[in-house]
């Protein structure tokens, strides 16, 4: 399974809550974080508060970002949905 075949689920932007309006929150847009998401340089990890699968990496526009998800479904397609995301300090050599 390769994440970077996936669908991304997004909801409507207009919907107060939606996933959509949560990352915009954060100043981030759909395809920044789809970029982050789908880059060949982005490591994956699980994250310590949610217990959810979390991406690093960099958006189309420069930015570094972390990407909290969930897989909705692990069959063909894979089908995943971004919760939050974010700005992080880009890790030091």
């Amino acid at each position: 399974m390769d994440l970077r075949d996936a669908l991304v689920d997004w909801d409507d932007p207009d919907d107060e809550g939606s996933n959509t309006a949560h990352i915009a929150e954060h100043g981030l847009t759909r395809e920044e974080v789809e970029s982050a998401l789908f880059d060949e340089n982005t490591t994956f990890d699980v994250s310590d508060s949610s217990g959810r699968p979390i991406a690093f990496g960099v958006t189309h526009t420069g930015r570094f970002i972390v990407v909290v998800f969930e897989v909705l479904s692990v069959a063909d397609p894979l089908i995943i949905r971004p919760i939050t995301a974010y700005d992080v300090p880009e890790p030091t050599e």
